[in-house]
């Protein structure tokens, strides 16, 4: 979607909630707009050099990732960029990012997109910009977040926090059994701890450290909406896929079939938990974040997921593109929204059962944006 569509709809719906190719042991690179070579062109620099850059995303399956490649690919045909894909094998595959962002070194590149895969891809990213590529993170804000020169991503926070709330409301003051259903358990990655955290403080749950999940009481009393006792059943990592989404949710269940309410970290993660809580008989409210058109707005539409909190992975990647061509060009560099050390690409709430007091648009409104 482009920037100006966003903007428009954001004015007329009041979208307020904020708005490989497997690089492993070996690297599968796919060029677009250019050559995978970054040598002489008469496109892009004034008729000088092809200004080239690499995408590096964290899997080259997500539904996710495969919009943000598209939307850089057809950004990059616009502008005369010469675009390199590579992506992890899995969601935390750290090394094949590091092989992926070496890569990009050892070509010349002049800047490199990256949805980093955790704190392993620092040293590399560190090198990349000592070398003059200029790095900027997609989706997920590295830590410490001064180690690219910008990122392009959602709120997590507040895109966990909308659903959160959204989640407390619709508990009406009754009980909430929670299940988290987490990215990892064994690294510690923002775009992880931001959703589950904003949607616990959502809830009214004190979260504790802010940057730590699973620190927070496991029983106590949630404030949000009309308030009530809460209970955490479990904290199970999904790496953000279906399959372990629904191996998670099913080690949940195996500890208590009292859930009824479950935060997802993404949709296919969702979509899995929802495969095993019918195959249990378990009836749940689901959220998750993510926004896309399926599984995402098409689970939301069928009701298996109650609300989810849309985020715009195309915009990140036209942005990305198009501010490393105008960096290389000479332009400026772009800049951090304000109050914080990210670019904020916004998020909406998206649910076909609104409450009071919390804006959000329905899965129809949402079909029609859906990544951007």
């Amino acid at each position: 979607m482009k920037t100006s569509l966003l903007h428009a709809n954001g004015r007329r719906r009041g979208l307020a909630v904020g708005v490989v190719l497997a690089a492993a042991a070996s690297l599968t690179l796919s060029a677009c707009g250019g050559s995978a070579d970054s040598g002489s062109s008469d496109s892009g620099n004034g008729g000088g050099k092809t200004t080239a850059v690499a995408l590096i995303t964290k899997t080259s399956t997500n539904p996710f990732f495969l919009a943000m490649k598209k939307g850089a690919e057809d950004e990059a045909a616009k502008d005369g960029v010469s675009l390199t894909y590579a992506a992890g094998a899995e969601d935390g595959d750290e090394d094949g990012q590091v092989k992926a962002i070496e890569a990009a070194v050892a070509r010349g590149d002049q800047g490199i997109l990256i949805a980093p895969n955790g704190p392993g891809v620092n040293a590399a990213i560190n090198n990349a910009r000592k070398q003059g590529l200029y790095v900027i993170a997609l989706d997920t804000p590295p830590d410490p977040a001064d180690t690219v020169d910008i990122t392009f991503a959602t709120d997590n926070f507040k895109a966990g926090l909308a659903i959160g709330k959204w989640a407390a409301a619709k508990q009406d003051g009754k009980p909430a059994n929670i299940a988290l259903l987490d990215l990892y358990n064994d690294k510690v990655v923002s775009v992880d701890y931001g959703r589950d955290q904003g949607f616990l403080t959502g809830m009214g749950i004190d979260v504790k450290d802010p940057k730590k999940n699973g620190d927070e009481d496991k029983s106590g009393k949630y404030t949000g909406g009309k308030g009530g006792d809460y209970t955490i059943a479990c904290n199970e990592p999904t790496q953000g896929a279906q399959d372990l989404g629904k191996t998670a949710m099913e080690t949940c269940l195996s500890k208590t079939k009292d859930i009824n309410l479950v935060y997802t970290l993404n949709e296919p993660a969702a979509a899995g938990a929802a495969e095993a809580l019918k195959a249990a008989g378990v009836t749940a409210t689901i959220v998750s974040v993510d926004g896309g058109c399926s599984p995402g707005i098409a689970d939301v539409k069928a009701g298996i997921i109650g609300a989810t909190a849309q985020q715009y992975p195309v915009k990140m990647a036209e942005m990305g593109v198009k501010a490393i061509k105008q960096i290389a060009d000479g332009g400026a560099k772009p800049a951090n929204s304000p109050g914080v050390d990210f670019f904020d690409t916004g998020v909406a709430l998206v649910t076909d059962k609104p409450v009071d007091g919390l804006e959000s648009i329905t899965s129809a409104d949402a079909e029609k944006i859906c990544w951007g």
